[in-house]
């Protein structure tokens, strides 16, 4: 999300094409699978917010199939990088990338050819102001079914504490580009999902001292 999310350190554009590449992608897309398999509903359509380079994807959908992978992104250059992939990939169960800015669209605005059961947002909420956050749970609350749902990826705070010196620093370097940035507070982040619709979530350790957040509209 051009606006709000900030590509990770490294990325640049692949020569010759229009696909965008960023390393942190390439280094989680497994232990993402991993979890996906496990918490994701097998059918239907999962929509992804803030795609970014479309790598996860390409990555991930078509080990997924038959749900459908709905990639999204506010910023053209993105959903351009996006398709590219998307293309690479072969995989027949991605959707053409779509325009989606949190503030101003809803979930209701896409056109997906099955039931919409699970939202995903991976490395988003920390780079981003607190009302993309509070968008995109109460837009999932509204738009999930019974058992739908949203899945969070990155680091937060537990305890309003930082669970790494790695992650305190980089919360540091995230609120010295924009005070409207940081690292969350998962406790924050699950009172306001439970309070939108949704069950407590399931909280699962991943490398580099990022948590996968499962959460299952009530």
């Amino acid at each position: 999300m051009s606006r709000f999310f900030d590509p990770q350190s490294g990325d640049g554009q692949a020569p010759a094409d229009k696909k965008l590449y960023a390393p942190a992608c390439e280094r989680n897309s497994d232990v993402l699978l991993d979890v996906f398999k496990t918490h994701i509903p097998k059918n239907g359509a999962l929509v992804e917010v803030a795609s970014g380079t479309g790598q996860h994807a390409a990555h991930m959908a078509s080990h997924l199939a038959p749900l459908f992978w709905q990639p999204s992104d506010i910023d053209p250059e993105k959903i351009k990088s996006i398709d590219a992939w998307t293309a690479e990939s072969g995989a027949e169960n991605i959707l053409p990338a779509a325009h989606l800015d949190l503030l101003k669209n809803s979930f209701y605005d896409f056109i997906l050819p099955a039931p919409l059961v699970a939202i995903a947002a991976i490395n988003l909420i920390h780079i981003a102001p607190w009302q993309v956050a509070e968008a995109l749970v109460k837009g999932s609350a509204k738009a999930l079914e019974t058992d739908g749902v949203l899945f969070l990826y990155g680091p937060y705070r537990r305890g309003g504490q930082h669970t790494s010196p790695s992650n305190e620093n980089f919360d540091l370097s995230l609120k010295s580009r924009d005070s409207e940035w940081g690292v969350r507070d998962l406790e924050a982040v699950a009172k306001m999902a439970v309070e939108a619709g949704f069950c407590s979530p399931t909280v699962i350790e991943m490398p580099a001292n990022n948590l996968s957040v499962v959460f299952k509209r009530t």
